[in-house]
C-alpha cells in the first residue's frame, strides 16, 4: 500500500515538472540547441533517476503482491491429495505418475494407481461432488500398502481371533525398543520397569494412539492415519487389514479411543488413564 502511495506521489512530480518545463520553454528565447552540454547532461541524469525511481517503486509494489498471495496459505494445513490456493485447500490439479512401480499404490478397493498424489485426489473430487468424481466409493478411499495390488492370503477366523494379543505383544516390542535407543518421549520410559502386562499392554496401546492421532490431533484415527500401521505390514502380516477393518465397529471409517480400546481387549478405563498420564 505505501508503495503505491510513493508511486502516485512520483507520478504527480512527474507530471509537474514536465509541465513546469513546457512554461520555462515558452519564456525561453534561445533554441534547444543552443542549451549548454551541461545543462543537457543534468537533464538526462535527472530522468534516469526517475525512471529508476518508477522502476523500484513497481519492484516493491509486485513484491508485496507476492508476499499477500502467499500469506493466504500461510498456516494451512490441507489433507493428501488436496492443495492450498488462495487461502482455501481444493483437490490437487496435477499429479505424477511414479515411474517405480515399487512407490505405485494399492486401495482398499484392491486398485492400483501409480502414485499415491493421484489416489488422494480421485478421493478428493468424490468428496467435494465434482464431475470428475468416477463413482461414490471413492469418497472413501485410501492407501492399503505400497506396490501393486496383490493376492497376500485370506487370514483365518483362529488368526482373526488370536491377532489382538499377537498385536498388544508386537506394539510394546516396538515401543521398548524406541525407548532403549531413545527415540520416543520419556514419558513412555518408565513403563520398561513395571512387571504389569496389562500395564505394558495399555501403555504399548496409547503410544501407538498418540503416534497416528496427528493430522488432524482430534482424538479419533482416521483410515488415512492407520496407513503408518498399515502399509509397512500388510506384506508380512496377511491379518493386519482385516484386524483393522473389525475396530471400526460402526463402519464411519475412523477409529474413536473406545473402539481402539475395544479392538486391543484392553480395560478402557485404565486405557484413558494412562491417555491422561501422557
Amino acid at each position: 500500500m505505501k508503495a503505491l502511495i510513493a508511486l502516485c506521489l512520483l507520478a504527480l512530480s512527474f507530471q509537474v515538472g514536465f509541465c513546469k518545463k513546457n512554461w520555462d520553454w515558452e519564456r525561453k528565447t534561445f533554441s534547444f540547441l543552443e542549451l549548454d552540454e551541461n545543462e543537457e547532461k543534468e537533464e538526462k541524469d535527472e530522468n534516469i533517476e526517475e525512471m529508476q525511481e518508477i522502476d523500484d517503486i513497481m519492484n516493491m509494489l509486485k513484491e508485496d503482491e507476492d508476499e499477500n498471495t502467499a500469506d493466504h496459505c500461510t498456516g494451512v494445513h490441507c489433507g493428501p491429495g488436496r492443495e492450498c490456493t488462495e487461502g482455501k485447500c481444493t483437490c490437487v490439479k496435477e499429479c505424477s505418475d511414479e515411474k517405480d512401480a515399487r512407490r505405485w499404490v494399492c486401495s482398499n478397493q484392491n486398485q492400483t494407481y501409480k502414485s499415491d498424489c493421484t489416489l488422494y485426489r480421485s478421493r478428493c473430487w468424490c468428496e467435494e461432488n465434482s464431475q470428475h468424481c468416477e463413482k461414490p466409493e471413492n469418497r472413501h478411499l485410501h492407501v492399503e500398502y505400497y506396490g501393486e495390488c496383490r493376492d497376500i492370503g485370506t487370514c483365518s477366523e483362529d488368526e482373526i481371533v488370536d491377532f489382538p494379543r499377537r498385536m498388544r505383544d508386537w506394539l510394546f516390542s516396538v515401543m521398548k525398543d524406541l525407548s532403549e535407543r531413545a527415540e520416543i518421549s520419556e514419558k513412555f520410559k518408565p513403563v520398561n520397569l513395571d512387571n504389569s502386562q496389562s500395564t505394558r499392554w495399555s501403555v504399548a496401546a496409547v503410544w501407538k494412539w498418540c503416534d497416528l492421532d496427528k493430522h488432524p490431533h482430534d482424538n479419533i484415527v482416521s483410515r488415512h492415519e492407520l496407513f503408518p500401521l498399515r502399509a509397512p505390514l500388510h506384506s508380512l502380516e496377511r491379518c493386519i487389514s482385516p484386524f483393522l477393518d473389525s475396530c471400526d465397529t460402526d463402519n464411519d471409517h475412523s477409529i474413536t479411543i473406545q473402539e481402539w480400546a475395544d479392538c486391543l481387549e484392553l480395560d478402557i478405563e485404565d486405557f484413558i488413564l494412562r491417555c491422561e498420564d501422557i
